[in-house]
């Protein structure tokens, strides 16, 4: 555990008090297989069942009787075969001590746990799954059809957990910093594996290798690309070709599951052109922009227009823009160019606590999302920032061919947009830098210890080494 058994029980007595009532369940993961049942996945366990029962290994399911206080940990020891396959591991009852869990005992006393709830008429509260034989058991314990078990998850739960986990504890950031260690490394290997011929793929599977020598594994399947302007451009067979830039996007999980999330992009060429720097010092501006303002009571939606703000001016400099920016903004002009939300909370999560729906994490009764709009709909968050947030500062300038041609055959924008001068850009890829902030008492600050290069002559700098 990566925390000591005090930090757990603090954890969820925090939790009963502010779920008040009911029984509260929490489905720790089980192996997935690939291909055939003994062939598994790396196992990963949910990041909610670890906040607050801090145990890795699968098969397990926390229960919190939010009335009495009562807590067990429930799940099978495994058998001798077990042990010769893979070694003995700890008792549950052992890993129950462990965790600060006063009951333990086999899955199925879930089933007895449950049933006696709903006799009298209590609330079963559960997270939104996300796994597919999680979605069976809760049907089988509560006979709710997993195309409905979002919809009825407790919210009065969601609401509980995201408030605890949004805030990251002292020995939270630390893990988080071991993740930008391992970042910095990652990032640093793939600028110097950056020439002509060399092909995107080797660079990822070297980025991987790192990850999992240092930590558990890669957060997230890493993005890298000579298409930039793809959003998810996975890496492919081809080799890097001088003259395009390479965007990497890729991050670490310790192996107690704390992330980092980083965003670099490197000329092939070793130096940016003209054109390329141009684009990459508006990015590089917005960015730095959103350091400078963040911090308690901002809200993020704001952050977001700040740096869409700054990143319009450039382009109007540039003459890819014109007209009132005010105007442009409002009308969202500045999406033809930056199509998604300034960033998201990250912490054992890369997309911290997605999967418990983005409208409560990132969003509240004071900042709702708006759908409507193309660039603002992707938007992951928008609440006011608080002291321990974690956010990812990730703004970027993008050509996508296909968007340029559908906003111009609607003429979309074109008071604000100067097609004639984007139809030039139409292969430039795309630009995007991200770093994780730690919002501070005060203001922010970046993780990781070293700042992985990005201003321009620094990086360049470190290129030519």
């Amino acid at each position: 555990m990566l925390f000591d058994q005090q930090t757990y029980v603090h954890r969820r007595a925090v939790l009963r008090e502010r779920v008040k009532h009911g029984l509260i369940l929490f489905f720790g993961n089980n192996e997935s297989p690939m291909n055939y049942p003994a062939n598994t996945y790396k196992f990963r366990q949910d990041s909610s069942f670890l906040y607050f029962f801090g145990q890795h290994r699968e098969g397990l399911v926390g229960v919190i009787d939010a009335d009495s206080g009562d807590e067990w940990l429930l799940g099978d020891d495994i058998s001798l075969d077990d042990i010769v396959w893979f070694g003995a591991v700890n008792s549950v009852a052992d890993m129950a001590v462990e965790s600060g869990v006063l009951k333990s005992g086999p899955l199925s006393r879930l089933e007895s746990l449950v049933r006696e709830a709903q006799d009298c008429g209590r609330t079963i509260h559960y997270l939104p799954p996300y796994r597919h034989d999680t979605m069976i058991k809760i049907m089988d314990l509560l006979g709710i059809h997993p195309r409905e078990q979002r919809e009825r998850a407790s919210l009065d739960l969601i609401r509980a957990v995201i408030d605890q986990r949004a805030v990251k504890s002292p020995g939270e950031v630390a893990e988080l910093e071991r993740a930008a260690a391992i970042g910095y490394e990652m990032h640093t290997t793939a600028m110097r594996l950056c020439r002509p011929g060399v092909i995107e793929q080797e660079i990822a599977g070297t980025l991987a290798g790192i990850a999992q020598s240092k930590g558990c594994m890669a957060g997230f399947q890493t993005i890298l690309s000579m298409h930039g302007e793809i959003q998810h451009g996975y890496p492919s067979s081809r080799p890097l070709e001088a003259g395009r830039l390479m965007l990497c996007d890729c991050g670490a999980e310790t192996n107690e599951n704390y992330c980092s999330d980083n965003t670099r992009v490197t000329p092939v060429s070793g130096r940016f052109t003209s054109k390329q720097r141009d684009i990459y010092e508006a990015v590089v501006a917005a960015h730095d922009h959103v350091r400078e303002i963040a911090r308690p009571g901002l809200k993020w939606w704001d952050a977001h227009f700040a740096a869409a703000r700054v990143i319009t001016e450039h382009l109007k400099a540039i003459g890819l823009m014109r007209g009132n920016t005010d105007d442009a903004l409002e009308a969202g002009a500045h999406a033809m160019f930056f199509v998604h939300g300034l960033g998201h909370m990250m912490g054992m999560d890369v997309h911290d606590m997605e999967g418990l729906g983005q409208v409560y994490v990132g969003f509240d009764d004071e900042v709702r999302p708006n759908l409507d709009q193309f660039g603002t709909c992707y938007l992951r968050c928008g609440r006011r920032l608080q002291e321990g947030f974690v956010m990812t500062d990730e703004p970027g300038i993008y050509f996508i061919p296909a968007l340029i041609d559908d906003w111009r055959a609607r003429g979309h924008c074109a008071e604000f947009i100067n097609y004639d001068l984007v139809e030039q850009y139409r292969d430039f890829g795309g630009v995007r830098l991200e770093d994780d902030l730690l919002i501070t008492a005060d203001g922010c600050r970046y993780l990781g210890e070293k700042m992985i290069p990005y201003h321009v002559d620094e990086l360049e700098a470190f290129l030519a080494r």
